[in-house]
């Protein structure tokens, strides 16, 4: 039997997963990917089935937790966004080669139009890397399909399965046809061939060798795949190919069917048969794909030489941003200038008439006061340099604060003010937070202690995942403990509760610790308004 829910593209993602027979979801949350487990996490099934529903540290962990379940032959998910799928690449790139026992699914969130993100790449590149499968979805109905479905594609190939999200269809809801009853969950068993575990050299080129040999099966796969349509029409002057989400972008400009022949893709590796039949039958080749020019660049290995393709990287298609229908309706209209506007459906968004607002630091925010402290502090300076980090505190480069100089990536702020204090700058400061600390953020503590590096580190602690809506924080209550179980000296170390009354404590620690010669650390430290909120009332700081 089949039930009627309304779901965000990721709830329909979470919940096909939940009725396929899940046991474990790992993750660390980062939008738009987040409410993959928010929802694992508020399901009374998963609550009733104690399936595994905690966020780890960072995304490595989650990633190497969700392949412990999977050894144990349990169907596990680990869910991330795509920068996420960086920090987790070692684990990812080898789990290629351990393979899965039972299934499991690495459901990553893309941003393209950067909302929330550093880069727009594009994660189906690293299944192609890895050999490993990747299934996009075009639409919520896909997404809650695709969950079982690649779970039987994982445990049939044996491998890791890639399911490819994108902002829009992450956070876009639609009616999904769910079943009443979930499946149940798989019984513990280990690996057949327990070597091809152990990344050995010897087993690894073994291993290897049946990975490209699995590969070409998995192409074959992907040529009877029901997510991979071939869609014929009369007009063959032109040939669309199209992924995921573009696929719905193309048919709402043609709302009485597109009169080309469109090859839609929805799985990986590449079907080629299917697309050298297109070839074979239109004049020209128009490549619509949400992302990065992926398929456009493997049809240039694929097609013949001869054959005109267009797309990101010739410019029919824009390349940078979000597709939308507009933007596919323009692209067609450089090719085929004859089918006009009148032939098109015109769908132009109404956001392009809506004045963009930049974020700010919510009122009454901790980071608020660190930054307006930090400002004054560092005034006196010649040229301060203060390294920045990922969470809702990278907000301090925005206007009033503009108080940071470089945010790279989870992490850096620590590792960049260290190499910086070692190239002669001197005030380095590194501003990080609670959750980001404890992700990736320890380990380049460990080298500036080890270093005794001349530099500033602040934790701004709010005792949350506050950029992403206030998950659970791995760190929270344990930030001190953890700098002196590094080897941290204890006087080197301050902790202050970031509230406007302690302006004054605050400005005079910072200015003490800055002209202290080697490491400091200050933990500032005042609860997130925004939970606070949700706790029902403001419970005020919590200091160690």
């Amino acid at each position: 039997m089949k039930t009627k829910k309304l779901l965000l593209g990721d709830e329909a993602l979470a919940l096909g997963a939940i009725n396929a027979g899940l046991s474990g979801a790992y993750g660390y949350p980062g939008t738009p990917s987040t409410e993959i487990m928010e929802y694992v996490q508020a399901s009374p099934v998963a609550a009733e089935r104690k399936i595994h529903s905690h966020w780890s540290s960072n995304e490595k962990t989650a990633y190497e937790e969700a392949l412990g379940m999977s050894y144990a032959g349990k169907r596990s998910i680990v869910t991330m966004k795509h920068v996420g799928l960086n920090a987790s690449a070692d684990a990812f790139v080898n789990s290629g080669m351990t393979g899965a026992n039972g299934g499991m699914l690495v459901m990553v969130a893309d941003d393209p139009s950067m909302h929330s993100s550093q880069n727009e790449q594009d994660s189906r590149f690293y299944g192609d890397f890895a050999f490993i499968p990747v299934l996009e979805p075009s639409d919520q109905q896909e997404a809650y399909d695709m969950a079982g479905y690649g779970f039987e594609l994982s445990e049939k190939f044996g491998i890791p399965v890639i399911i490819r999200m994108v902002t829009r269809l992450s956070h876009s809801r639609a009616t999904v046809d769910v079943d009443d009853l979930p499946m149940a969950e798989n019984n513990i068993h280990f690996p057949a061939d327990g070597r091809q575990w152990v990344l050995m050299p010897a087993n690894s080129r073994r291993r290897y060798v049946q990975l490209l040999e699995d590969y070409d099966k998995m192409e074959a796969d992907s040529e009877s795949s029901t997510y991979n349509r071939y869609i014929d029409a009369a007009d063959k002057s032109l040939g669309i190919v199209v992924n995921g989400i573009a696929y719905n972008y193309l048919m709402e400009l043609f709302p009485q069917g597109c009169p080309f022949p469109v090859m839609k893709i929805s799985q990986y590796p590449l079907p080629r048969k299917q697309l050298r039949r297109l070839a074979a039958e239109c004049d020209r080749i128009l490549v619509v794909e949400e992302g990065q020019p992926f398929i456009e660049k493997s049809l240039r290995g694929v097609l013949d030489e001869g054959m005109k393709i267009s797309g990101k990287l010739d410019g029919t298609i824009v390349r940078t941003g979000e597709l939308n229908p507009d933007r596919v309706r323009e692209g067609l209209l450089k090719l085929r200038p004859d089918l006009n506007a009148l032939h098109l459906n015109d769908v132009r968004a109404a956001s392009e008439s809506i004045v963009a607002r930049p974020p700010s630091l919510c009122k009454g925010c901790g980071h608020r006061d660190v930054y307006q402290a930090l400002n004054e502090a560092l005034a006196n300076y010649e040229n301060p340099r203060v390294f920045g980090d990922i969470g809702c505190y990278t907000l301090g480069y925005l206007a009033p604060f503009n108080a940071l100089h470089t945010v790279l990536d989870m992490g850096a702020s620590i590792t960049m003010a260290k190499g910086a204090s070692e190239a002669g700058v001197h005030p380095a400061v590194a501003v990080i937070g609670d959750s980001t600390f404890t992700h990736s953020g320890m380990t380049g503590l460990l080298d500036a202690i080890n270093e005794d590096s001349n530099m500033l580190v602040i934790i701004s602690d709010n005792l949350t995942t506050g950029m992403t809506g206030g998950q659970e924080s791995q760190g929270t209550g344990k930030i001190e403990q953890i700098c002196l179980g590094l080897g941290l000296d204890p006087e080197r170390l301050h902790t202050i509760d970031s509230l406007p009354k302690n302006h004054d404590e605050m400005l005079a620690l910072f200015r003490n610790t800055i002209d202290c010669q080697g490491l400091s650390v200050v933990v500032s430290r005042r609860e997130c308004i925004q939970t606070a909120r949700r706790h029902g009332a403001h419970r005020g700081p919590k200091t160690q």
